[in-house]
């Protein structure tokens, strides 16, 4: 089987289909990661075929309206509208986008294409006449009446009403489609049809098959979805090999107690020094060691001193188990790995589905109360810093869950379904 997986957007949109590249090639298929350029050498770690297509939206990380909005959470009058200019300046980047996946699936013999929900990749196996298959890194994308839409921040609503509140996430996927029915048609060669939009089912109304990249051990599941839709782990991705922490944070780790990590992956708000200045008071006042990841430039870079040990980016399969709690933003991909390593966590979310996975880790009882970034205050992060660190029953809770999480193998579960495709 010959499979063609698309995806885009940061790294915790690509390391989980490059995990699942990785385990279909060791099961004897062929697999094709197509995902922006930046992340052609992690493919090449890994021997992995890789079809770039280009950096769209991630060229805006760095812009600075983008950094107030993400900062903000996109929350009030001039968030919302932020956020409606973003999309007007996406829309061309991902025209780029769809160009270059139609470009990967000509290109490519190919039995099945699984795409992530962000990349309408559907259109490029309705032009092959192969299967198509959804991939969910985060819960929302399936509608429900059993309770609302994960990813919607809502009041308290009557049952009767759960089912609508996905329409939504629906009119995410919706904004995109004028670039989308051009390269459909222009491109693809495709006719216009009814529902070609919708991702969850085929031309003929069949429920495509819908791989979510996650845990039900901390995620609500339903009993109305179709059997189409399968829970089926975190995918993670195996130790890249030839890998060697540097000899300094060696040092640093077996100089003392087990450090907390902290590190926000690409989300970057506007003051990173700021950050940076609670960051380390609040560790002095916890009276913690820390290991400093920077990340893509949401804490500034300056050199550690002491207890601070201050690195751009560790693999976090080998870090993480040598902490002893576990602080970032909230990103689907940071949660399941410190999940798995069975550590406590701090979630300090930005916006997207962080909220999510950070409300969900308290709930579970993994990680105090979130700390939304815009409240970032040093007195919350000591205060959370010392819970998770000294709570007995809370490390206790994060290394049973660590290995209930860490037996799921999702990714082979992916792979034998896929295979049941062809």
């Amino acid at each position: 089987m010959r499979v063609l997986l698309a995806t885009h957007g940061t790294r915790g949109d690509v390391q989980p289909m490059l995990a699942l590249a990785v385990a279909l090639r060791d099961r004897g298929h062929e697999a094709v990661l197509a995902a922006p350029d930046s992340f052609a050498d992690a493919a090449g770690e890994y021997d992995i075929e890789f079809a770039p297509l280009g950096e769209g939206a991630n060229r805006l990380m760095d812009d600075p309206v983008v950094k107030e909005a993400i900062e903000g959470g996109y929350r009030g009058i001039r968030g919302k509208i932020t956020a409606l200019r973003t999309a007007q300046r996406v829309k061309p980047m991902m025209a780029e986008v769809l160009h270059h996946v139609g470009v990967a699936a000509k290109t490519s013999r190919t039995d099945v294409v699984v795409h992530t929900t962000g990349v309408p990749a559907h259109h490029a196996a309705e032009m092959l006449g192969v299967p198509a298959v959804v991939v969910a890194l985060q819960p929302g994308w399936i509608p429900t009446g059993e309770f609302p839409c994960p990813m919607i921040p809502l009041p308290r609503l009557p049952k009767v009403v759960n089912r609508a509140t996905y329409l939504a996430v629906a009119a995410i996927l919706r904004a995109f489609t004028g670039i989308t029915s051009t390269w459909r048609t222009t491109e693809l060669g495709l006719p216009r049809r009814r529902g070609s939009h919708d991702i969850l089912h085929d031309a003929e109304g069949r429920d495509r098959l819908v791989l979510q990249a996650f845990s039900r051990q901390v995620t609500l599941t339903a009993s109305d979805w179709p059997d189409s839709v399968h829970t089926t782990g975190f995918w993670y991705l195996p130790a890249a090999a030839g890998w060697e922490p540097p000899a300094a944070l060696r040092d640093f780790l077996d100089a003392g107690p087990a450090p907390v990590y902290i590190g926000f992956g690409s989300m970057a708000g506007r003051d990173s020094r700021r950050t940076r200045a609670v960051v380390e008071e609040a560790v002095r006042r916890a009276g913690v060691r820390a290991v400093l990841a920077t990340g893509w430039g949401g804490i500034a870079a300056d050199a550690g001193t002491g207890d601070l040990f201050v690195l751009d980016h560790a693999p976090h399969d080998w870090l993480f188990p040598r902490t002893s709690a576990v602080v970032h933003h909230g990103g689907g991909g940071t949660t399941g790995a410190a999940l798995a390593a069975g550590k406590p966590q701090v979630v300090c979310p930005f916006v997207a589905d962080q909220p999510y996975w950070a409300n969900r880790m308290h709930a579970v009882g993994v990680a105090p109360p979130p700390i939304r970034q815009q409240h970032l205050t040093v007195d919350r992060l000591t205060a959370a810093l010392r819970q998770a660190t000294d709570d007995v029953g809370m490390r206790e809770r994060a290394e049973r869950l660590g290995r209930e999480i860490r037996a799921e193998n999702g990714v082979a579960a992916a792979v034998a379904l896929l295979e049941k495709l062809t």
